[in-house]
C-alpha cells in the first residue's frame, strides 16, 4: 500500500485523514506541486519550491516548510514507494477552520498531504519510440490568474476533457485576441526553422518547470534560436513542430491540433534534439 505523508506523519494512503472543513475542500483554497523522481533523483527540484513558495505567498499562506524539509519529504516518500519512475504531489492547503467563511481566517495551520503516483519511463530521443500528440485546439475560458498553481483546477478540468471526449491527448487554448496562452495541463512550444518560441510569461499561464528547463538546457547547450514571444492559433497551426510540456510528459511532440497536421504528420528532428539534450541535464540544478 502507498505511504503518504500528512501533516508531519507517514502513513498507509488508507489512513489519511483531512476534514470536510478543510479550506481546501471548500473553496479549493491551496497550492500544489508534482515533482518527477526517476530512481530516487528529483528533477527541477528548486524552482518546483519556488513556485511553490511564490504561490503561497500569493494567497497569503505561511509556507510551513523549508527547502530542505520539502526535500526530506520527498525523498523520504520516494524511498517508502518502491517504484522506480515516480510524481510526487505536494499540496497545501490553508487549513481547516470552524466554519465556512469566503475571509481568509487567522491562525489555522495549513495542511500539508503528500504522495506519490508511478509514471511512465521518461521518453528517450527516439522517434521510432516516442508517443505522437493528438490535440484539440479551444478558447481559453478560465480564471485570470493563471500563473498561480491553484488546487482549484475545475477550468483546466473542462478543457482537458474537451479533448478527451474526442480521444485526443490534450487541449491547446488561445486567448479572445487568438493567441496561444498554454494547455489545459501543459506549456505550448513551436518550432520555425531553427527557431524554438514559447509564449511569455504572464498571469494566462503557469510558469511550468519543465518549461524553464528546457528553456534553460537549450539556451546553454544547443545552437537554436530561443524565443518567448506571443504568436496566434494560425502561426501554431503553420509551424514546423509542436511541443507540449510538463513534469510528467516532458517534451512531448504533437503531430495533429485540431485536426490540422503539424508539420508532415510526423515527429520532428528538433524535437529529438531537444529530447536528447533534456534527458542529458535534467538533473542539474
Amino acid at each position: 500500500m502507498s505511504q503518504v505523508f500528512l501533516n508531519g506523519d507517514y502513513m498507509p494512503m488508507a489512513d489519511a485523514k483531512i476534514s470536510p472543513m478543510d479550506r481546501g475542500f471548500l473553496f479549493g483554497d491551496g497550492i500544489y506541486e508534482v515533482i518527477p523522481c526517476y530512481d530516487k533523483k528529483l528533477v527541477g527540484f528548486k524552482p518546483h519550491i519556488a513556485r511553490l513558495t511564490d504561490g503561497l505567498a500569493a494567497l497569503e499562506i505561511a509556507n510551513p516548510y523549508t527547502e530542505q524539509q520539502w526535500r526530506d519529504i520527498c525523498l523520504t516518500l520516494a524511498d517508502q514507494n518502491p517504484e522506480p519512475n515516480l510524481g510526487i504531489y505536494l499540496h497545501v492547503s490553508r487549513g481547516t477552520d470552524s466554519k465556512r467563511y469566503h475571509a481568509y481566517p487567522d491562525d489555522i495551520k495549513p495542511t500539508v498531504y503528500a504522495f506519490t503516483f508511478e509514471v511512465p519511463t521518461p521518453p528517450v530521443a527516439d522517434i521510432s519510440k516516442a508517443k505522437a500528440y493528438k490535440v484539440a485546439l479551444e478558447q481559453d475560458l478560465r480564471w485570470q490568474h493563471c500563473n498561480i498553481k491553484s488546487t482549484a483546477l475545475l477550468g483546466n478540468v473542462m478543457h482537458f476533457q474537451q479533448g478527451y471526449k474526442k480521444g485526443l491527448n490534450e487541449t491547446i487554448l488561445y486567448n479572445q485576441q487568438d493567441e496561444i496562452t498554454e494547455a489545459s495541463s501543459s506549456n505550448v512550444f513551436i518550432v520555425e526553422g531553427n527557431t524554438i518560441k514559447t509564449p511569455p510569461l504572464d498571469n494566462q499561464l503557469l510558469p511550468g518547470i519543465t518549461r524553464l528547463l528546457v528553456l534553460k538546457v537549450l539556451r546553454q547547450f544547443s545552437e537554436f534560436d530561443v524565443q518567448e514571444v506571443t504568436f496566434t492559433k494560425e502561426t501554431l497551426l503553420a509551424a514546423d513542430e509542436v511541443w507540449i510540456t510538463s513534469s510528467t510528459k516532458e517534451i512531448a511532440p504533437v503531430i495533429e491540433v485540431g485536426g490540422h497536421a503539424i508539420g508532415d504528420g510526423t515527429i520532428g528532428k528538433v524535437w529529438l534534439a531537444a529530447q536528447a539534450l533534456f534527458s542529458q541535464y535534467k538533473f542539474e540544478e
